[in-house]
């Protein structure tokens, strides 16, 4: 891997994941076309620039980060629980439904369903939960069973989480929230076991790549949460609905 390679997977890394458009999705189309194979290098590479994103949302909401929101934590952690259950009992099953055609298929029904979420969505009905901090025990449930729809490739864990917040009566700016700030249980899970099995092959990357990507998927990552957020004070999801099945439709062209 180059630092031109480093850069470009960095650039996507960090204004995918936090986006409802699949950022694994994103990484194994580009992969594909860059050429780059998924070697042991390659995944230690992909560790670092997913601690990246991560480090983008503590930055973003340091002040969600002390004991005085405990209860915040609380209902985060129970929404991260069913997909920590799944991924971990069906690790195996998840790894075999890696390919570019499940992840174009599953663009394009996530895209359909953004835009029928949005048809039928009322924004300024007096009952939605508007501060991320007011969500109850009951929506972090629904919110993370929705969310275990995102170990199929190219659902997006972010787009799962919005749509099951959506669905559970949250805005459109409080979903998305709660989409970054349950990334971090996620995705700390995720490089935990991610290093733990890959420390070996961190000696054998190139230092300078690896602290390329790093610095920018965090820079992307960090600006791409308070862009995504300005973006939602205006606009709705319709638009991310239409680039999946667009994009998806795309992949179904290229590769078959």
């Amino acid at each position: 891997m180059t630092i031109y390679d480093s850069i470009i997977l960095g650039v996507i890394e960090g204004f995918t994941e936090f986006l409802p458009i699949s950022s694994t999705g994103h990484m194994i189309v580009a992969s594909k076309f860059m050429g780059i194979d998924q070697t042991s290098v390659t995944k230690a590479y992909e560790v670092i620039i997913q601690f990246a994103a991560i480090l983008a949302v503590i930055f973003n909401y340091k002040e969600k980060f002390t004991l005085e929101k405990i209860e915040l934590w609380k209902r985060v952690f129970l929404a991260f629980l069913p997909i920590g259950f799944v991924g971990f009992i069906f690790s195996h099953q998840i790894k075999e439904l890696f390919s570019i055609n499940i992840v174009a298929i599953m663009f394009i029904i996530g895209g359909i369903i953004f835009l029928i979420v949005e048809k039928f969505y009322i924004p300024n009905e007096e009952h939605l939960t508007d501060d991320v901090e007011a969500v109850t025990y009951k929506q972090s449930m629904w919110i993370g069973i929705a969310q275990v729809f995102a170990l199929i490739p190219g659902t997006s864990r972010a787009g799962s989480t919005i749509i099951g917040a959506l669905l559970v009566g949250m805005s459109r700016k409080a979903s998305a929230e709660f989409s970054f700030l349950l990334a971090f249980p996620v995705m700390s899970a995720v490089t935990a076991h991610d290093i733990v099995k890959y420390y070996h092959d961190f000696s054998g990357a190139n230092l300078e790549v690896l602290i390329v990507g790093f610095v920018v998927a965090f820079i992307v990552a960090y600006l791409t949460i308070k862009l995504f957020l300005a973006f939602l004070e205006k606009f709705t999801f319709v638009a991310f609905g239409v680039y999946r099945i667009i994009f998806g439709a795309f992949l179904l062209l290229v590769f078959n």
